[in-house]
């Protein structure tokens, strides 16, 4: 019987396994530098955690399963329900803002398409605990922080910032009731990835009036944010949104990431707990899926159980980055390289020798390997240059050592004494 990895999950060999830590280390860097915390939670969850946030409807989107005792248990597809049930736990010790980020593996069960798959990482940045706007820019800047670590510039990627305030009030300026709300929300969310057709065929079966779509695409369609406050004129409750935005492209302007970032109210967020501003980073081109989604969540504490307190993050995941990445020739060469390679250098007389070299050459950091096998000189020096080695220690009468360069061919001969004192010195 011939195994094969599940469908949607992905084997890491070693180049993909350094590209993936890679990719870690430098979202955990930008985090860090940008005063984030780093923190994890299970990869099992109680079911209810995603059935109180999103529904019954959410299961069939997961990966769930009855265990022994009887427990309904979820392999987690998102991190923020389980941040948020963390942050009640410890909430009146918490000092506030709480940020926090996280690297998760999760999963979903749905059709894998190209960037979407079944199992894949996430990165979850999260501000718990202030309900000023700045937590929003400071969000948004470490995106873009990130963005431009990885050498994506403005015109390589967009930040899409849009506000759930400002959509639910169109809609029920349209006469878009409560019961219908969450339905005509998620129409809206479609409409960029649709045709004008289907997307008339959605919002109209979601409960949007036929005969006042346009009202809701001039809205959508806003060039800027007064053209959207037009659209929105005499609606109760959307001056202080408006206040925010305005407030918020001012922040990201000081902070010089506004350059990344535009207007664009046809950002609404397919998830349910988004209460505010939303944002989406997009390839410049519209050839992939969103690189990266989030904005504020006021109410998931309380609807998990604790008190009502501002929160806003993102996440990214990394299948669309890698295509993008790879796309715009941003995948720097991260194969796996040696310090050094131990090679006896007298026709196998000192292959003890080369495993004390080798030996002590880890022990002072150094990476460091050797051939299993005892063999010719040329032959380990082969074996050196297929690993990658930048240099050959040669191990050599006298005792002395033989520091080969592998890329240019250059070679100093030195006494082993002096070249264990400092080998530094000499693998530069």
């Amino acid at each position: 019987m011939k195994f094969q990895a599940v469908k949607g999950t992905r084997d890491f060999y070693p180049e993909e396994m350094a590209l993936r830590n890679w990719l870690t280390e430098a979202w955990r860097r930008v985090s860090l530098r940008n005063g984030f915390v780093e923190i994890d939670g299970p990869v099992l969850e109680q079911l209810d955690l995603f059935r109180v946030k999103s529904g019954q409807e959410i299961v069939s989107q997961l990966f769930s399963f009855t265990d022994r005792g009887g427990r309904e248990l979820a392999m987690r597809p998102e991190i923020t329900p389980t941040l948020a049930r963390m942050v009640n736990a410890r909430i009146n010790s918490l000092p506030r803002p709480i940020k926090w980020f996280c690297i998760p593996r999760l999963w979903r069960a749905e059709n894998p398409q190209r960037g979407r798959l079944r199992e894949f990482f996430q990165w979850n940045v999260d501000i718990v605990g202030s309900d000023d706007v700045l937590a929003d820019a400071d969000c948004i800047f470490t995106a873009v922080d990130f963005l431009r670590e990885v050498g994506l510039g403005p015109k390589d990627v967009v930040v899409r910032i849009g506000s759930r305030t400002l959509t639910t009030a169109a809609l029920r300026r349209v006469g878009v009731g409560d019961a219908q709300m969450e339905a005509a929300l998620a129409a809206l969310d479609k409409r960029p990835r649709v045709k004008p057709e289907a997307f008339a065929e959605m919002a109209t079966a979601a409960g949007v009036p036929a005969d006042r779509l346009d009202e809701i695409r001039r809205f959508q369609d806003a060039p800027d944010l007064p053209a959207a406050a037009e659209a929105l004129r005499g609606e109760p409750q959307t001056a202080e949104e408006i206040q925010r935005i305005e407030s918020l492209m001012t922040m990201l302007q000081n902070m010089g990431a506004a350059e990344y970032c535009r207007l664009d109210m046809r950002m609404v967020r397919g998830l349910a707990y988004y209460t505010g501003i939303v944002y989406e980073v997009w390839d410049a081109e519209d050839a992939l899926r969103a690189v990266a989604g989030g904005g504020r969540y006021d109410n998931l504490l309380e609807v998990l159980g604790g008190p009502k307190i501002g929160a806003t993050g993102f996440g990214m995941g990394d299948a669309v980055l890698s295509i993008l990445l790879e796309e715009k020739g941003k995948l720097p060469d991260v194969s796996a390289r040696l310090d050094c390679f131990v090679v006896d250098g007298v026709g196998q007389r000192f292959f003890e020798s080369v495993h004390q070299y080798t030996g002590k050459l880890r022990e002072l950091g150094f990476k460091t390997d050797y051939s299993f096998k005892q063999t010719s000189l040329g032959r380990q020096l082969k074996e050196a240059n297929r690993r990658g080695a930048r240099f050959a220690v040669i191990v050599l009468e006298g005792p002395k050592i033989g520091v080969k360069d592998l890329e240019t061919g250059e070679q100093t001969d030195v006494p082993a004494g002096e070249f264990l004192a400092e080998p530094g010195k000499y693998l530069k």
